[in-house]
């Protein structure tokens, strides 16, 4: 379905409900620069890291609608165990829906990631998750993937929106964003009413310190994969 959610009258926060999981694969397509390309990427990479292990555990977490397990699971050619993790039902059940057309074995869960205890693992990834963790708990999360990946050396990918510490810069590529999403059909008005929607919900950190925190729980390895404005993928290894 077309992502028209903020024609509509919209005055609560932005939340991951049953409205937003009928329009996400838009919204996701149309909001989030080179989305594709970021799923692409990891992939890719996770392959490369993989290539050599039997029966690879690999996490998504805030796993949404599923695209980017269907597409790993997809591209794969070994057995391997797939698990995405999502607090939202209405994007579980989207996902698991998907999974059984394309007759895949994936594991989607509807679970809170902060309390949920990981097995020891390959690779995890998070795209656009990690800026929706309230940021008292989000080196705690980091941590535990951290430790979720030591024992098999794994590999962390995460995508985030980030700002930047020059506030005339950060204004500058809000703006070039916001034309982005006005090349995608989206009107002034709905982009205004979403970014209010969002408020105090997502909350970027600059790509210095997403890296910190990345340092901070353990990871050694840190790379940028991709970056266009204001949004970015990094990889980390343990």
């Amino acid at each position: 379905m077309k992502d028209n959610l903020f024609t509509q009258d919209y005055s609560k926060q932005f939340e991951f409900d049953s409205k937003v999981a009928s329009v996400f694969d838009d919204m996701l397509t149309r909001s989030i620069p080179y989305y594709n390309t970021t799923l692409e990427l990891s992939i890719d990479f996770i392959h490369y890291h993989i290539k050599d292990k039997a029966m690879p555990i690999i996490y998504d977490l805030g796993s949404s609608t599923g695209n980017f397990l269907l597409s790993l699971k997809q591209a794969l050619q070994k057995e391997s165990l797939l698990y995405g993790l999502d607090n939202s039902p209405a994007m579980i059940q989207r996902a698991m829906e998907k999974s059984k057309a394309y007759g895949y074995d994936i594991h989607f869960e509807c679970q809170d990631f902060l309390k949920t205890d990981f097995l020891d693992c390959d690779a995890i990834v998070a795209h656009y998750t990690i800026q929706f963790i309230r940021p008292l708990y989000r080196e705690k999360l980091i941590q535990k993937i951290a430790n979720a990946l030591y024992k098999k050396q794994g590999i962390f990918i995460m995508s985030e929106k980030m700002t930047t510490q020059d506030k005339k810069l950060d204004k500058e590529m809000i703006d070039r964003y916001y034309c982005f999403k006005k090349q995608q059909g989206y009107s002034i008005n709905e982009i205004t009413k979403k970014r209010e929607a969002l408020e105090n919900v997502l909350i970027p950190y600059t790509l210095e310190e997403n890296i910190q925190m990345l340092k901070n729980c353990g990871f050694k390895s840190i790379e940028v994969l991709f970056k266009w404005i204001n949004f970015g993928t990094i990889i980390a290894k343990i």
